[in-house]
């Protein structure tokens, strides 16, 4: 297990504050390299992988995209773009309203379903092999740290 100071090749000590900064910027790119690793043979991406999550958390309820917007984990994802790359795929399904054509309904459809029950198990197991490293304990200390220093 490799200090960040040895992953960045720095003979000079780095001060705290930066060094946690760049701790947790190097993880989250190993944390998002692991998990693009699990889903790229379903060539989907992290972000369609979260919408697809979001609408199955609707339970068959229809979603709008600035629900789904408001619910993703990357702020910046284009979610117009994201949601239209799923219609391709027949992963969700979009409704326009006929009375109100502002108002749009989004569905995740049956395949969209099938694919989170085959990538679910995937998923998972990835996370558990990220974060095997550390306990229960550990993991649960690390989660508080983490929403602490998010304020």
């Amino acid at each position: 297990m490799k200090d960040i100071t040895e992953i960045l090749k720095t003979k000079s000590s780095l001060p705290l504050a930066k060094k946690t900064v760049l701790n947790v910027s190097y993880t989250s790119i190993n944390f998002k390299d692991g998990i693009l690793s699990a889903l790229k043979p379903y060539e989907i991406s992290i972000e369609q992988f979260n919408v697809l999550r979001i609408l199955r958390g609707k339970n068959g309820e229809p979603s709008n995209l600035k629900d789904i917007q408001d619910r993703m984990i990357s702020k910046m994802s284009n979610t117009t773009r994201l949601v239209d790359k799923l219609i391709l795929k027949n992963l969700v399904e979009r409704f326009i309203c006929e009375k109100n054509r502002r108002k749009v309904d989004i569905y995740i459809t049956k395949d969209g379903l099938k694919l989170l029950d085959i990538l679910d198990p995937i998923i998972e197991k990835k996370e558990n092999e990220l974060t095997s490293n550390l306990s229960t304990e550990e993991l649960e200390t690390l989660n508080l740290l983490l929403t602490k220093i998010r304020g």
